[in-house]
């Protein structure tokens, strides 16, 4: 055999090796490395997109914040049922914070795990243990809220492409599935504090 062959088969055994030791997670970071190397300028119609789904996360356009159903939620009423609706202003404002994260995470950690369905997404009790536990859970809202935002506004990832440990999901598809969950369970916070009677009315 040539000498030329050898390298040429040498080199070749040697990124199969390296492709076998780097693992799923790492070789998703490396597709996803090489997607951003790849990506032409940000278009006008793709910037207007972009500040457009920012702008969607964030609320306030249609309706209320998200933030504004938390604030000043009473300390006493946060574990309450109310008649006719299932779930506490506990169990939603952890619920949807779960979902979040699980969403923020899919999309940018290929080593993600998903908690079980349905039970890994809600709380195992109707109220938090402490004010410590229910800041903590707004808190950490907050900052996956901006973590998923940061995402969306970075010219570097790519809103339409599949993500590489998905089934077919694009970013563009989970920020829109994050804003529409979020919105959902606003309306139910909204209900809630009504029913409850500390909804501050106009």
């Amino acid at each position: 055999m040539k000498q030329a062959n050898r390298a040429k088969l040498k080199a070749v055994a040697s990124k199969g090796a390296k492709a076998r030791t780097l693992g799923p997670g790492k070789l998703a970071v490396l597709s996803n490395r090489r997607r951003v190397a790849a990506r032409k300028p940000m278009s006008e119609h793709e910037e207007a997109l972009r500040e457009q789904l920012v702008s969607l996360l964030k609320g306030g356009g249609a309706h209320v914040h998200f933030m504004d159903a938390i604030e000043g939620f009473p300390a006493a009423k946060r574990g309450t049922y109310a008649q006719g609706l299932a779930h506490t202003g506990w169990q939603l404002l952890e619920h949807a914070r779960i979902a979040q994260w699980d969403i923020l995470e899919f999309s940018r950690n290929a080593e993600h795990v998903s908690p079980e369905f349905p039970e890994g997404y809600w709380p195992k009790t109707p109220a938090p243990a402490s004010e410590e536990e229910w800041n903590r859970t707004v808190e950490a809202f907050e900052h996956d809220l901006r973590e998923m935002i940061k995402l969306i506004e970075n010219p570097h990832t790519d809103l339409y492409a599949k993500i590489p440990h998905g089934q077919g999901q694009t970013l563009l598809r989970e920020a829109l599935v994050l804003a529409d969950h979020n919105s959902y369970h606003l309306g139910q916070l909204v209900d809630l504090r009504r029913a409850l009677g500390s909804w501050p009315e106009a």
